[in-house]
């Protein structure tokens, strides 16, 4: 053994590592699953290199993992011959855990132990789930196409560091071993492991072999002979492709462990599609939605996709090709026959059939999405808490889907009682009179600002029913979604409140006769605020507050400027339009107040409670008060 060193690990390494020995017991043998399946995603890796190299085989092309155990000296042995590591990447992959998800990793934690167990695989610290029964693990490596010198020993106890050294290792791939605790030997059991790795392992496409002992020659009961059976190592798992089966032949059970495999999440997940499709293309997809959102998920950086085979050889991890960005927390398998083998990224984003089949397992997980929501609607209620503001940046991204995504929105409106969304966009249509053709929605900071809004008077009295939108994403979504079912979003904030068919004759008639008894108050109104305002109007939509303000239909909204400037964008200047309320006692008031001087501080007082209401803040808030206190003592 030559050139050790000794590396320390982090102080949020060593804190998890602590974690992970004295803390994570409530499902102790995930750490087979999680090794098995790193040494499976090393032999799937070295047969994509192989396509292009053959002899990082090294006259050895049947891949496979291994799995032994020694009683004598506690110690359990996963092995694969796949395509191994280099000493930088040892340092790399095994001295740093979750990498930058570390922090993350430790604001999730919960003092619950199932719920905490089941954040390993969710931060991508699977390999250090072993020191759950280890005290002590030793990783041997060798990269394929490496001369046998320069493997790589790696070591630690789950304390304060680890030591790295350079050995001789003529098998290619990877060996770890466990040197379990005292109180973990009931893994040194035959039936225990093999129990385990059907389990969890069952449909790993690469064989996991445990060794079988001899049997020599006996005599059966009726005295015939028995033949010998000389000693070999054994598949246990059934090393086929789960997606590759008859969706008859699949249990629900078999599903859900698949996707924990290929997802690294210890939850089942809440849906899943299986599809096999012949003809002009022929592919297989499985695709999973998860219960949770990843701790990244709004890290639109971040690798996402599917799991991409040709003719069932691995090409790659994070196929994002196949899936849009705002579908990313979607999991799954994606295996064609159409793709040339020689694929590289540059090409899969180029190809006419990597379009075609991003277009089809685009619309496979919107129409499982549609399917579910109407079947499990509480369920769904709870995946749009968890996914509903990314899914609403589908239709800027997938126009040609902007309608099947949209259907699947949830909102808050007047009819619910909390900020829970759960309204859907055709249950919202549903509920429309026969008079009202229009979407009609506000946007505000906050739920209770959105519910609370004096622009929602005269359609609260109407019964007309109202969007409270409040994610921040909300303004730019809407910017791109239009209408829905052929019928356009209004802004209640925004422009003239066109009510159509809703407003009566005579309320019409009404309008009409208080624009000519208000006009020159209107007059005076513009002349006292000047170019602190666009315009000054009546309002209709108000009904117990004096005013308001909107923005003309070509200004940028009250909450898209406020969303620009929290991202540090330009803002357009741009003024409101003051809209006064005829039918409140205050406008009627000022309307007869003869005193110049009194009459614009009423203006510009009632217009800064207006603009208060709407953007939540005041250029100049000590004016503001200055102005009340004035007019408190006049």
């Amino acid at each position: 053994m030559e050139q050790q060193q000794n590396h320390s690990f982090s102080a949020d390494t060593g804190k998890l590592l602590k974690l992970m020995i004295h803390s994570l017991y409530s499902n102790k043998e995930i750490f087979l699953r999680e090794l098995v399946s790193n040494a499976a995603d090393a032999a799937d890796k070295l047969r994509f290199k192989a396509l292009s190299d053959g002899s990082l085989f090294e006259n050895d092309a049947d891949l496979r993992v291994r799995l032994s155990f020694d009683e004598e000296a506690k110690t359990i042995t996963i092995s694969d011959n796949g395509i191994g590591m280099t000493r930088d990447e040892v340092i790399e992959h095994l001295g740093t855990i979750a990498k930058s998800g570390t922090s993350d990793f430790f604001e999730q934690l919960s003092g619950d132990q199932v719920k905490d167990s089941q954040l390993i695989g969710q931060f991508g610290v699977g390999f250090y789930s072993a020191f759950i029964v280890a005290d002590k693990v030793t990783v041997n490596t060798r990269k394929a196409g490496e001369d046998a010198s320069q493997g790589t020993m790696w070591e630690s106890t789950g304390e304060a560091d680890y030591t790295v050294a350079s050995i001789e290792k003529a098998d290619r791939g990877t060996e770890i071993i466990l040197h379990l605790r005292d109180d973990e030997t009931e893994f040194l059991n035959d039936y225990k492991l093999r129990s385990v790795v059907s389990k969890y392992s069952d449909h790993i496409s690469i064989p996991v072999q445990m060794f079988k002992e001899a049997v020599p020659e006996s005599e059966g009961p009726d005295g015939e002979k028995v033949p010998a059976v000389e000693a070999t190592w054994e598949s246990i798992n059934k090393a086929t492709a789960l997606w590759n089966c008859a969706k008859s032949d699949l249990k629900d059970e078999e599903y859900k462990e698949f996707y924990k495999h290929i997802a690294n999440d210890f939850e089942d997940p809440l849906t899943w599609s299986h599809n096999k499709v012949e003809g002009e293309q022929e592919y297989t997809s499985l695709l999973y939605i998860p219960k949770r959102a990843p701790y990244d998920l709004w890290n639109r950086e971040k690798a996402h996709g599917l799991k991409l085979y040709v003719q069932r050889v691995f090409i790659m991890d994070d196929a994002e090709q196949f899936m849009p960005t705002y579908l990313r927390f979607v999991k799954g398998v994606l295996d064609s026959n159409d793709l040339p083998l020689n694929v590289s990224r540059e090409i899969l984003q180029d190809t006419r059939v990597t379009t075609k089949l991003r277009s089809a397992c685009t619309k496979r997980a919107l129409s499982m999405l549609t399917k579910f929501a109407k079947k499990n609607e509480e369920e769904y209620n709870a995946f749009w808490k968890e996914f509903g503001q990314v899914l609403k940046e589908g239709p800027a991204e997938d126009a040609g889907n902007k309608e099947q995504i949209a259907k699947l929105f949830r909102f808050s409106s007047t009819e619910t009682d909390s900020a829970e969304q759960t309204v859907s966009l055709d249950a919202y249509i549903s509920r429309m009179s026969e008079e009202q053709d229009k979407i009609y929605y506000i946007t505000a900071d906050t739920f209770n600002a959105a519910k609370n809004s004096p622009h929602l008077e005269i359609l609260r009295k109407k019964g007309i029913e109202v969007l409270l939108l409040s994610d921040r994403v909300d303004e730019w979504l809407l910017s791109h979604l239009p209408e829905y079912d052929g019928k356009a979003f209004i802004s209640v904030t925004q422009g003239d409140l066109d009510l159509g068919k809703l407003d009566t004759e005579e309320e019409k008639k009404e309008q009409e006769k208080q624009e000519t008894e208000f006009a020159s108050f209107i007059e005076r109104t513009k002349k006292a605020l000047g170019d602190k305002v666009k315009d000054v109007r009546l309002t209709q939509r108000l009904t117990s507050t004096p005013s308001c303000i909107v923005a003309d239909n070509d200004d940028m909204s009250t909450q898209m400027a406020k969303l620009m400037a929290q991202m540090g964008q330009p803002v357009p200047d741009s003024k409101p339009i003051f809209e006064l309320n005829p039918e409140h006692v205050m406008i009627k008031k000022l309307a007869d107040m003869a005193d110049e001087e009194l009459f614009t501080e009423w203006a510009e007082l009632l217009l800064s409670q207006a603009v208060l209401s709407e953007k939540g803040s005041l250029d100049d808030p000590s004016e503001f008060v200055t102005r009340i206190n004035k007019l408190l003592l006049a």
